[in-house]
């Protein structure tokens, strides 16, 4: 029999998706499940957007341009601008998700067996996008007692060699929900201009930062505009995963002429997806009121359950919808797993996913989870219940 690649062989297996068949079988059993492991919201997508496909009546479904509807690509400068970002049309690719337009950097950026550096937690596909890309992830630690804040320079100097090509982060945090501030990004531009580097940016969760912090994006780093690439997508932002349209923005054309030759072999970005998106020009500004303040009020409750837990820690997060919890447990995978099996209370249990995932180092995460609070309050409410009481009775429990 023919043998798998070895690309296949190590490519790691999601821990937001990987324990599905468990949730699966504990449904069919007839057992309620708190589905914290996945940053699928549940705010209604804007209608304008839903309307823009009802009345969508072009005769043949045709292929987009390689690049994106320039027309969509005119929307997203008009929102850059209103976010004090300057680009052109000819700055952005859109792509399928912010997915691809990580996948399209890493290729055109980095060559086989080349390094880029990630603060790690970090979310956990891009371990698959570099192996996919045949490059190395180079983790640094950022720490849970910090609150997952930006490791010193010196951190990442002692892991820069020639084979270095790029930094990444994804600010608000995936998993963390940690907002990086001005001065560090200001640190990994000194590290980029003094080491010629790429700074890969994810910043797709840009509008959910909480407690009256602002975002601040790479885009806005003087004397980068050679070295920054953004990655974007209107997923969160509308929720509106399922519509696979993100964007990679740079102003270095090199990145952007080899990297549209990737963007034409895979064709097109999804055809009804732009129709969707373009409409997000007029999304009212109140939209994001009402989500901020939801996502504000979900945030406050899932934190302070976890803290108010018996041996359970979390710093509180400044963004995106996220919270990585340390828990008294002896093996984040085993116990989520074993809520899915062998737990539930009153007929309810949670789901969660496993930080080991989104960790680079061996045996990093092993004690913490990282929840998205995706539900409403009620529900996160009922669901940090049912941690509760599980971290009371789960049998690897590391307190009494």
């Amino acid at each position: 029999m023919p043998k798998i690649s070895k690309k296949a062989e190590i490519m790691p297996a999601s821990p937001i998706r990987k324990l599905v068949p468990f949730a699966d079988a504990a449904k069919k059993r007839g057992v309620k499940v708190y589905h914290l492991n996945i940053g699928q919201p549940d705010i209604a997508t804007p209608q304008v957007m839903l309307d823009a496909l009802k009345n969508y009546n072009e005769k043949v479904i045709a292929y987009s341009n390689s690049a994106g509807n320039e027309s969509y690509r005119k929307v997203l400068v008009d929102y850059y601008k209103s976010i004090n970002i300057d680009v052109t049309v000819d700055d952005i690719i859109v792509t399928e998700g912010a997915s691809e337009a990580i996948m399209f950097a890493m290729q055109t950026c980095l060559d086989d067996e080349d390094e880029i550096i990630i603060p790690e937690p970090f979310y956990a596909n891009y371990n698959g996008f570099a192996n996919s890309s045949g490059i190395k992830v180079v983790p640094i630690v950022s720490k849970i007692e910090t609150g997952f804040a930006l490791p010193p320079a010196a951190d990442f100097e002692k892991v820069i060699t020639p084979k270095t090509k790029a930094i990444m982060i994804c600010n608000p945090n995936n998993p963390t929900g940690y907002l990086y501030s001005k001065e560090e990004l200001e640190i990994l531009a000194k590290l980029a201009l003094k080491y010629d580097l790429f700074i890969f940016a994810d910043e797709v969760y840009r509008e959910f930062c909480y407690d009256g912090e602002k975002h601040y994006s790479v885009m806005n780093l003087p004397g980068l505009e050679n070295n920054v690439i953004l990655f974007d997508s209107v997923s969160k932002r509308y929720s509106a995963c399922g519509f696979r349209v993100g964007c990679m923005v740079s102003k270095n054309k090199d990145v952007i002429k080899a990297a549209i030759k990737f963007a034409q072999a895979r064709l097109s970005p999804p055809s009804f997806g732009q129709v969707a998106a373009e409409a997000c020009q007029f999304v009212k500004p109140e939209y994001f009121d009402a989500v901020l303040k939801e996502y504000d009020a979900r945030r406050n409750v899932v934190y302070e359950a976890i803290n108010n837990m018996k041996g359970a820690f979390c710093p509180k997060p400044k963004g995106a919808f996220y919270i990585v919890a340390k828990l008294p447990i002896d093996d984040a995978d085993k116990f989520a797993k074993w809520l899915l099996e062998d737990f539930q209370i009153n007929g309810e249990t949670v789901m969660v996913a496993p930080a080991t995932g989104f960790y680079s180092t061996p045996e990093s995460g092993k004690n913490e989870v990282r929840i998205s609070y995706v539900l409403n309050v009620n529900d996160l409410a009922k669901a940090m219940d049912c941690l509760k009481a599980a971290l009371k009775v789960y049998p690897g429990r590391t307190i009494e």
